[in-house]
């Protein structure tokens, strides 16, 4: 399943109401760290594809679901299950560590 495109109108329908646990990537076009852990994203959206959505958000376009989940660094991602927040990394994860705060937070 491919990434899910997000944005301050579909986001509590997308993720918040969402039946499976969510991952959102708040990212930025101009952002080098996002841009190296996009193709990640990617994979990962494949790889879970039956058990957790995974979609981006770009911070730019979409400043009150920015402001209201507090990102001030990007890339972060955050964790859904439920509607409710579990965690949120900042930086550009590898895979390794990405697959393993999955396997530990939503699995």
């Amino acid at each position: 399943m491919a990434v899910m495109q997000l944005n301050d109108q579909n986001f509590k329908k997308e993720v918040l109401e969402c039946r499976l646990p969510v991952i959102v990537d708040f990212w930025a076009s101009w952002c080098g760290p996002c841009k190296k852990i996009a193709p990640i994203i990617e994979e990962l959206s494949s790889e879970y594809s039956a058990k957790i959505r995974i979609g981006k958000i770009n911070v730019e376009d979409n400043p009150q679901i920015t402001a209201f989940y507090g990102v001030m660094s990007i890339p972060a991602i955050i964790f859904f299950k439920d509607g409710r927040v579990l965690c949120q990394c900042t930086g550009a994860l590898s895979k390794a560590d990405l697959k393993k705060k999955i396997e530990e937070e939503l699995l």
